[in-house]
């Protein structure tokens, strides 16, 4: 399986003078998707010739299928001469980043979204800059005509098309694609809901595999907003260069790169709820400093128990914690956000200290790897009166129930009773 697909197909139609949605560009999708449909099977037919087709392959079914009769001539005659290389050949992903990257065309079949807008970029160190982000054919249009040349009707972002112009051209694309297609059809929020049914249905009668609808919401919001743009004719519509159209999207930055062995050290944690002990690997990355300085920073965490009951919730924070030190800045709030947590059932005494939770007892283990490694300053503590006995907690409640969730679970002859339903961990 493969998934050969376009990207920036909106531009093409603004370089072309088309409007989205428009009778043209739903003839020009149809005929430049049916080129790459074409080409692509011919190629996978070509491959088939020189490796063999895939291995459940069916000539006399495949040759009856839509997609191949829909072949031009000489590519069917090469399909059944030879077979085909791929189950799946064409297909239209998402292609967001990819899109950023390749000089920031729009976004595989979807319109543009903005011609003008901000984004708010995380930097490795922790800092934020501020990036003017254009379109493609947006900033061709200036350099050719000038910054104040009235924009043509071709110029319409997503806010300006009705949900049918996007069905449209999905459906145009779907003849071609023998996959998925990833497309968000836009709808504004005060669409009545026959009208937001109609677009599943026409969906449907024009022969889309599936259709995705986004209408925002008070509750939910949405992905990406811009400022309001006072509508004006067609050929008066300017984008705003300054100011308007500025989404607030975070993009994050790449993950630092791992070494192939990296220093750390294994912490073991006795949690009297458990009968295993939990192991705490944190390993950390050497990074040079200003006066040719190393410093050690935290960059994996690895949480280890023979106690099953912790392996899903161990394995998601391992995996979150590791995910947030090796984007790097600032880290030490997860120390903090760890030891805020507490067990309804309450904590336990450790070292001279009440501990509300387990993983607040993770998280102190990370803090004091943290200063150990002079990542954090030690925490200042203020002496207290020779003999002096630690504040004792309230009488802790018995234990919430996990089928009834009633604070009457008992431990009793080496098992978790409840009193109140009866559940049994034993049973």
């Amino acid at each position: 399986r493969i998934g050969l697909g376009v990207t920036g197909l909106a531009d093409a139609f603004i370089q072309c003078g088309v409007r989205y949605g428009s009778e043209e560009s739903v003839r020009l999708t149809d005929e430049w998707l049916a080129t790459l449909k074409n080409a692509a099977y011919l190629a996978s037919a070509e491959l088939a010739a020189e490796k063999g087709s895939f291995p459940l392959y069916d000539a006399a079914a495949y040759r009856e299928r839509p997609m191949i009769r829909s072949l031009d001539p000489a590519v069917r005659e090469a399909v059944e001469r030879c077979g085909l290389r791929n189950a799946l050949v064409t297909s239209i992903a998402p292609t967001g980043t990819i899109s950023l990257f390749a000089d920031n065309v729009s976004s595989g079949i979807e319109p543009v979204f903005a011609y003008s807008y901000s984004r708010n970029v995380l930097l490795a160190n922790g800092s934020r800059t501020t990036e003017r982000m254009t379109d493609y054919a947006y900033r061709l249009y200036r350099e050719a005509f000038g910054p104040d040349a009235p924009l043509s009707d071709a110029f319409v972002d997503v806010g300006g098309l009705r949900p049918e112009d996007h069905v449209r051209i999905q459906a145009a694309a779907q003849k071609h694609i023998d996959s998925s297609i990833s497309k968000t059809i836009n709808c504004p929020p005060d669409l009545p809901f026959e009208a937001f049914k109609d677009v599943y249905a026409q969906a449907y009668a024009l022969g889309c595999k599936g259709c995705t609808t986004y209408r925002p919401n008070e509750i939910t919001g949405a992905v990406l907003e811009t400022a309001a743009v006072p509508t004006v004719r067609p050929e008066a519509r300017r984008v705003p260069t300054d100011g308007e159209g500025d989404g607030d999207v975070v993009y994050m930055t790449e993950p630092l790169e791992r070494p192939q062995s990296l220093p750390g050290r294994t912490y073991k944690l006795r949690w009297p709820d458990s009968d295993h002990a939990i192991y705490v690997t944190i390993n950390d990355i050497v990074q040079d400093a200003p006066g040719d300085r190393k410093i050690r920073r935290p960059f994996e965490v690895f949480i280890n128990s023979k106690n099953m009951e912790h392996y899903a919730w161990t394995v998601a924070l391992t995996r979150m914690i590791s995910a947030v030190f090796r984007r790097g800045g600032d880290v030490a709030f997860v120390v903090e956000e760890l030891k805020a947590v507490f067990d309804p059932r309450g904590g336990h005494w450790m070292e001279g200290r009440y501990v509300p939770s387990l993983l607040a007892a993770i998280g102190g283990i990370i803090e004091q790897h943290m200063i150990e490694i002079g990542f954090l300053a030690p925490p200042e503590t203020a002496p207290g009166p020779a003999g002096a006995r630690p504040e004792l907690p309230p009488t802790r409640p018995l234990r919430g129930c996990p089928r009834c969730g009633q604070p009457t679970l008992i431990h009793s002859e080496g098992c978790d009773l409840c009193t109140a339903c009866g559940y049994s961990k034993c049973s």
